[in-house]
């Protein structure tokens, strides 16, 4: 189990940059993979980027670009760089880990209580 909390949301004007953090409870070398994930209002939960911890990273086709994920497994975070912000990009953004469990024989997945991100000018 792993207990996952985030933060740099807020408010920025379209263009703007901002920067998200992911603190995890655990060593994130142990962890699978982690990635961010986004819901608007009325919307479906969609996956942004995520990360094995091998290194190997996944993006959302149309996000690729703007959107840059890393790892920092000092310090058991991971991070999640968003440039050239749209208004359509305005989201509950959501990390979460994917653990593989012997107990469960099979892989659990845990999630942060999400961080607002919101564009408007």
């Amino acid at each position: 189990q792993v207990q996952l909390v985030e933060s740099g949301g807020g408010l920025v004007q379209p263009g703007g940059s901002l920067r998200l953090s992911c603190a995890a409870s655990k060593n994130i070398f142990s962890i699978y993979a982690m990635g961010w994930y986004r819901q608007a209002p009325g919307k479906q939960r969609e996956l942004v980027a995520d990360i094995t911890s091998g290194g190997r990273t996944n993006y959302a086709d149309s996000l690729k670009g703007r959107f840059t994920i890393s790892r920092d497994n000092a310090k058991n975070t991971v991070n999640l760089q968003i440039n050239s912000l749209k208004p359509e990009d305005t989201a509950v953004y959501y990390c979460n880990a994917k653990i593989y469990e012997v107990s469960s024989r099979g892989f659990v997945y845990y999630w942060g209580q999400g961080t607002q991100v919101t564009v408007s000018s």
